[in-house]
């Protein structure tokens, strides 16, 4: 295991008011390199929140730990160990146990607010390390459960965790394939889509608060959004004859690029956020599709057929310049380009003897990378907000479901218990 630690002001985050958590001597944070092809899983315990005025707080306690063991394990490099090894309490030999961290959370209540905070047990010498604090309405519970898991991940790698993401999916629970939302704990499915016809492509734009989709239901490929903060307004932001497919929202999320076919072949094009074409990007050169922006804005990722089979070339949008990023070292066939919120590396599916499996590579085009090995289709890769794991559907008998994995090529977990199969996934921005 990979790590170092430095002094540093705690920073306590809350809800409504700030404070701190001082620490018994200088606080620390401790920085870990989950990325690192060495590493070992982080051994924590979560234990149940304690609490005093009321005998109704065991249980809640308990949820609450529940609820955070699952949020902090969901990064992948945190290895949860069972309550049932130490009856979940506070007051144990974390030592004996083999256990590198304990959360020692605890909460208070009123009639006005409640109050959540942890702080982190390391183990190995025995002191209290960082912690967070939240305060906020008792319906806000959860929430400031996943803020502290996020917080206490920023205590360990240096940045905040996204166990207060979604993921968006095509599902086809209700019979016709459409656009679902879920938490990226699986509690909760939304259904976004009810055209009772085909959507596919969801897209966050990058506040996160609307999502863009294709559906099939007016006999066109048109392209809508919704805002997902009532998901009431739905409108169209193309229903051009043909292909109105997969946009790309700029990093400031003014505008677009949109395959669209309504000349011919599909070419990408750039439009602003009321659907206007402003600029086409690439004109009669194969087929132009799955656009990807880079972090800064300057360029795109995308996928074309202008050498005879479909691979990923970079565009730079100032200049124009375009260059070819994916040859043998990859699959003989290359598309679904995502570039990563770090601007360092971008995933891609490619064919490797009859099947998609996922590669990442650097924005050059070098250091190739396979991240699937075992048999099945891989598809649809899509990027955590901190650029550490990919979503992807996976394709197995028939059967399609939502994966993560980290960019280490470990990891590789199911998500969701949802009936239905489910494809085409994209993480949504931060909140």
């Amino acid at each position: 295991m990979i790590f170092f630690k430095r002094n540093f002001l705690v920073i306590v985050a809350l809800i409504f008011t700030c404070g701190f958590l001082p620490d018994n001597a200088s606080a620390e944070r401790v920085y870990l390199d989950i990325t690192a092809a060495d590493v070992r899983k982080v051994v924590v315990a979560v234990p149940a929140f304690t609490f005093t005025g009321s005998p109704a707080g065991s249980q809640k306690g308990k949820e609450m730990a529940q609820l955070l063991g699952r949020a902090l394990e969901i990064h992948g490099f945190i290895d949860l160990v069972d309550t049932s090894r130490y009856a979940g309490v506070q007051n144990v030999d974390w030592r004996a146990l083999g256990v590198d961290y304990a959360v020692m959370g605890k909460f208070t209540q009123s009639a006005q607010e409640m109050v959540i905070e942890g702080r982190l047990l390391d183990v190995a010498e025995n002191r209290l390390l960082a912690g967070r604090r939240y305060r906020g309405a008792a319906s806000q519970q959860d929430d400031m459960v996943l803020r502290l898991a996020d917080g206490l991940i920023e205590e360990f790698t240096g940045e905040p965790g996204i166990s207060r993401t979604s993921i968006a999916y095509v599902s086809d629970v209700s019979g016709r394939k459409e656009i679902y939302i879920s938490d990226i704990l699986g509690r909760n499915q939304r259904q976004i889509t009810k055209h009772k016809h085909l959507a596919v492509s969801p897209r966050f734009t990058p506040d996160g608060n609307y999502l863009a989709y294709t559906t099939y239901h007016r006999g066109n490929q048109d392209l809508y959004i919704t805002d997902l903060r009532q998901n009431k307004v739905t409108r169209s932001l193309s229903r051009r004859s043909g292909m109105n497919l997969a946009p790309a929202f700029s990093p400031d999320g003014k505008n677009m690029v949109v395959t669209l076919s309504k000349d011919g072949g599909p070419d990408l094009y750039l439009l602003d956020r009321k659907g206007e074409i402003l600029k086409r990007i690439t004109s009669r050169s194969g087929i132009n599709v799955s656009a990807s922006y880079s972090p800064d804005g300057n360029n795109i990722v995308f996928v074309s057929d202008r050498s005879g089979k479909p691979q990923v070339y970079t565009m730079d949008l100032r200049s124009g310049n375009v260059k070819r990023l994916t040859f043998k070292s990859a699959g003989s066939q290359n598309s679904e380009p995502n570039w990563s919120p770090k601007g360092d590396l971008i995933a891609f599916s490619g064919l490797v003897d009859g099947h998609n499996q996922l590669f990442i590579m650097d924005p050059q085009g070098n250091n190739v990378k396979r991240l699937t090995t075992s048999w099945g289709d891989y598809e649809s890769p899509s990027w955590s907000p901190d650029g550490k794991l990919l979503t992807f559907a996976r394709r197995r008998n028939g059967k399609s479901e939502i994966c993560i994995i980290g960019k280490n090529g470990k990891g590789l977990r199911v998500l969701f218990p949802f009936k239905g199969n489910k494809s085409y996934p994209q993480w949504s921005p931060s909140l």
